[in-house]
C-alpha cells in the first residue's frame, strides 16, 4: 500500500490499483511467452510440460491463460464502471493474479495431477466470487449473465482436466471448444455494449444503429452454436449455426459503421476484429458442407477475431483508464498491423497454399510475438505507474 500525499489515505500500489493493470500486464507477457515456448516445442528446442503436453497445452494456455487474464482484467475494471460498486484491488487483486499465475506454472513443476487440475479449475469460480456483488446487485440485471458465463468456463476447464486425469476421454477437445464458444459469446455481449458507445464518443456526429431483431437473433444463434458444439462439434447443425451467426454479425456490424472508423486506429482495430469474427464463423462452419478440413480456419477465430479484438481492447483500456488521451501510439498501430498479419498468415494462408503450412505457422507466430511485445513496450509503463492526473485507478 502507498499513502496518497493529498488525502493521506492508503492506496494500493499502482499496478494493483485496478484489475486491468496486473491482468493486462500478465496477458501481454503470457501472449509472448506461451507462443514463443510453443514454437520452440514444435522445433524441438524446448521440452514438453509434465502435464497437458502438446497441442492441448498450447490451446489451454491461449484460452485459459492469455484469454482468462484479458477477461479478468476487463471485467474487474468494466464492472466497477457499470455498477458503481468496488471490485478487488490491492491484496485481494494480487491473490487473484497469483492463482492465475500458479495455474500457468504448475504443469511444468511435476506436481500431482489433481493439484494442478484443481488450481486451474478454481480460477473462474474465484473470479465470480470476487465480482458477485456488483454483478448480482448492480443496477443492470443483464450483468448477471457473466456469472453464468463463468460457470460455463469452469465447466470447460473441468472437461479438459477430466480428460488429462483419464476420467473423460475426449474431454479436452470438448472443453476447449466450449471455452472458445463462451469467449465468442462474451465478445458478442461486450461488443454490443461498448462498440456503439465507443463510436459515438470517438467520432463527432456518428450514429451507430442497433436493431433489436438482429441483437436477439445474434444471441439465439450463438447459444444454439454452443449447444450444437457440445453435442457434435463440426457437425451439420454446428456448421449451419456458425455460418448463420457470421452472416448476422455482418448485418450487426454494418449498423455500427461510420466511414471515419477507418481513420481512428483505436476503433479500426476493434471493427476489423469483429469482421474477423464474422469471417471466422463462416469459415468455421463450411467444413460441415464442403471439403474444407475441420478446424482448417480455426485461427481466423482465435488470432483474427479474439487476438485482434483483445489487443485493441487492452490498448484502449490501458490508455483511457490511466488518464491519457485516447490515441494510439505509432508502435501500437504497428502492433495492430502485426496481429492482423498473424491472423492472415495462420488463418487464411494455409487454406490458400497448404504446402507452405510450416512457413505460415512460424511467420504468424513471429508476428504475434512482435505485436504483443510492442504492446508491452508501449503500455507496460502505463500499467505499473500511477495515473499522471493523480486520480485513483
Amino acid at each position: 500500500m502507498r499513502v496518497d500525499p493529498l488525502t493521506k489515505t492508503k492506496r494500493p500500489i499502482s499496478v494493483l490499483a485496478l484489475g486491468f493493470r496486473p491482468f493486462f500486464l500478465a496477458a501481454g507477457i503470457a501472449a509472448v511467452l506461451s507462443v514463443l515456448i510453443w514454437l520452440a516445442m514444435l522445433t524441438g528446442h524446448f521440452p514438453q510440460p509434465a502435464y497437458l503436453a502438446g497441442p492441448a497445452w498450447h490451446a489451454h494456455e491461449m484460452l485459459f491463460g492469455y484469454l482468462a487474464a484479458v477477461i479478468a482484467g476487463f471485467l474487474l475494471t468494466a464492472v466497477r464502471n457499470w455498477s458503481g460498486m468496488d471490485t478487488p484491488t490491492g491484496t485481494a487483486l494480487a491473490a487473484l493474479v497469483a492463482l492465475w499465475l500458479a495455474a500457468r506454472l504448475m504443469p511444468w513443476l511435476g506436481l500431482p495431477a489433481l493439484v494442478v487440475a484443481l488450481t486451474d479449475v478454481a480460477f473462474f469460480p474465484v473470479l465470480a466470487f470476487a465480482l458477485r456483488r456488483p454483478l448480482w446487485f448492480g443496477p443492470n440485471p443483464v450483468n448477471r449473465v457473466f456469472l453464468l458465463l463463468f460457470a460455463g468456463m469452469t465447466l470447460a476447464s473441468a472437461l479438459v482436466h477430466l480428460d488429462v486425469l483419464g476420467v473423460l476421454p475426449g474431454g479436452a477437445a470438448r472443453g476447449h471448444r466450449l471455452m472458445l464458444d463462451l469467449v465468442i459469446l462474451t465478445m458478442l455481449l461486450v461488443s454490443g455494449r461498448v462498440m456503439p458507445f465507443f463510436i459515438e464518443r470517438g467520432i463527432t456526429g456518428a450514429k451507430p444503429r442497433s436493431f433489436q431483431f438482429v441483437e436477439r437473433l445474434t444471441f439465439l444463434l450463438a447459444a444454439a452454436l454452443l449447444i450444437a458444439d457440445l453435442i457434435q462439434p463440426y457437425g451439420s447443425p454446428s456448421g449451419a449455426f456458425a455460418i448463420a451467426l457470421g452472416l448476422v454479425l455482418l448485418v450487426r456490424i454494418a449498423g455500427w459503421h461510420d466511414r471515419r472508423v477507418w481513420t481512428t486506429p483505436m476503433l479500426t482495430v476493434l471493427y476489423v476484429g469483429l469482421l474477423w469474427l464474422a469471417l471466422g464463423l463462416i469459415l468455421d462452419g463450411l467444413p460441415a458442407f464442403t471439403a474444407l478440413p475441420a478446424r482448417g480456419a480455426l485461427h481466423t477465430l482465435t488470432i483474427g477475431a479474439i487476438g485482434v479484438v483483445t489487443l485493441g481492447m487492452m490498448a484502449r483500456v490501458a490508455v483511457g483508464h490511466t488518464g491519457r488521451a485516447m490515441q494510439a501510439a505509432r508502435l501500437t498501430i504497428v502492433a495492430f498491423v502485426l496481429i492482423n498479419c498473424a491472423a492472415a498468415l495462420r488463418g487464411l494462408a494455409p487454406l490458400i497454399y497448404p504446402a507452405g503450412y510450416h512457413a505460415w505457422l512460424m511467420s504468424a507466430g513471429l508476428c504475434w510475438i512482435l505485436a504483443f511485445g510492442l504492446f508491452l513496450w508501449v503500455h507496460a509503463p502505463m500499467l505499473v505507474a500511477p495515473r499522471p492526473d493523480g486520480r485513483p485507478g
